[in-house]
């Protein structure tokens, strides 16, 4: 690893990971909330939203917990959130998802959080690290026909599932809440890759390919342990601040 990038990118991670991050970040809405059980449920919702405008995407995630009165799990472990989301509502929700589609997500939901208690003892139940973690969820999915929303299967880089594992697994963090790090190792974590990470990470010629997958994700995560062995996921923050400052 060429030592001047090491020093950038340990340098950036030091600068923006911190509470600021949080204020035009869809992590906040985790933050917001009481207890680990909802911090979860409240989480992963909110990554499933985390695409497009983030103006209109932060405002949609709003309206949910509004619907919630800020109690995610409950709302969707008692079923309330039938009220709001029926079955065979086309209407449109959020860009590609509609009304009948976060209905499903929602029932798919209700069905482990009743069976597990919580996604984190779901999570514990079936995975040993972060790409078992990962599989989990697109496993879920695939039994759940919400493909729309989650991945069904680990080919793609699957990064919103990859940030909501950050958030849950990462301690000592200003930002991700740390609460599955005695479960899940953060050396494990694979880092969230989309178009613009992709674009920064072949900027400093860490990566060669310019097509987001899993496979890629992998391997730009074992470039990202060359500078931070014990926390890769340093490394989001990392490419981050290089994007805005290049």
């Amino acid at each position: 690893m060429n030592k001047d990038i090491s020093f950038l990118l340990k340098k950036y991670a030091e600068k923006y990971e911190t509470a600021d991050f949080l204020l035009q970040d869809p992590s906040c809405f985790m933050h917001q909330v009481s207890g680990n059980t909802n911090k979860e449920v409240t989480a992963f919702i909110a990554s499933c939203l985390s695409y497009g405008n983030r103006k209109q995407f932060m405002s949609k995630i709003q309206i949910l917990l509004d619907y919630a009165n800020n109690d995610m799990h409950t709302w969707i472990k008692e079923g309330c959130y039938k009220e709001h989301f029926k079955e065979g509502d086309n209407n449109c929700f959020y860009r590609l998802y509609n009304n009948y589609m976060m209905r499903k997500l929602f029932d798919a939901l209700n069905r482990l959080l009743n069976e597990y208690g919580s996604i984190g003892d779901f999570i514990n139940n079936n995975a040993s690290d972060g790409l078992s973690a990962i599989k989990a969820i697109t496993d879920f999915s695939a039994k759940s026909e919400i493909k729309t929303i989650i991945p069904q299967n680990t080919s793609s880089a699957c990064k919103r599932i990859c940030m909501f594992l950050r958030w849950m697994v990462r301690d000592s963090s200003p930002v991700d809440l740390g609460i599955w790090n005695k479960f899940i190792d953060k050396r494990t974590l694979i880092i969230p890759l989309d178009t613009h990470v992709l674009q920064e990470a072949h900027k400093l010629k860490l990566i060669n390919s310019k097509t987001a997958s899993m496979s890629v994700a992998i391997k730009l995560t074992e470039k990202l342990k060359e500078i931070f062995p014990e926390d890769p996921l340093k490394g989001d923050f990392a490419l981050f601040g290089y994007g805005v400052n290049h």
